[in-house]
């Protein structure tokens, strides 16, 4: 019997380096792979889609919405955002770890949904770093980047829901550390069980 995939929330106020960590830890994690989210957010300068998202219309949004095709959807700041049911289903069903990034009203809906799943929540050091974090990295105007702040705590109050719990104040030590969650989870006992069956029955014969 081969085992199912692990499905693993991360969640962070935006700027905290949520998607730089989950982009790191990709490309040396093998059989894990993150959900490509449905937006109606334009593209930014340097997304490309089916990459960074796919970028849909709201029509076609709430299309999918009434074909029940999203595993969770929320509106963030007039935008809406949504995970592919099918895909996701399928994945985990080929055995391969699945990263969803997505806001604490998202994470809430898939908790409900997929009890086993397992949520990350990122913080930053502080508020002051990161609204700095939110000004280098050039994408927004001023007004865009309060609303952002004001939006943070709000998404900073729901820390306490997650299974585990990462300050970025270091990259690399914070990647560390995220890696070793993964590690962690795989190195359970049924997780491990369900991946060396034919070896442990061999054993055992």
């Amino acid at each position: 019997m081969s085992k199912a995939g692990t499905l693993y929330i991360v969640s962070a106020p935006s700027g905290a380096g949520k998607t730089t960590l989950v982009g790191a830890l990709l490309k040396n994690m093998p059989d894990i792979k993150a959900s490509i989210s449905h937006t109606t957010r334009p593209m930014r300068p340097g997304e490309k889609e089916g990459v960074n998202y796919h970028f849909v219309s709201e029509e076609m949004f709430l299309s999918l919405i009434n074909k029940e095709a999203f595993l969770e959807h929320a509106q963030v700041f007039n935008h809406f955002y949504g995970t592919s049911k099918e895909w996701v289903e399928k994945t985990l069903s080929g055995g391969i770890d699945v990263i969803l990034e997505i806001d604490w009203q998202g994470a809430e809906q898939i908790r409900d949904l997929i009890p086993e799943s397992k949520s990350i929540f990122i913080l930053p050091p502080s508020l002051e770093a990161l609204e700095e974090r939110l000004i280098k990295r050039g994408q927004d105007d001023p007004t865009v980047i309060k609303r952002r702040l004001a939006a943070a705590k709000e998404e900073i109050s729901h820390y306490m829901m997650a299974d585990y719990l990462l300050i970025n104040d270091g990259f690399d030590e914070t990647l560390v550390e995220f890696n070793s969650i993964i590690l962690h989870e795989r190195l359970k006992l049924q997780s491990q069980k369900q991946k060396n069956l034919n070896l442990l029955n061999s054993l055992l014969s």
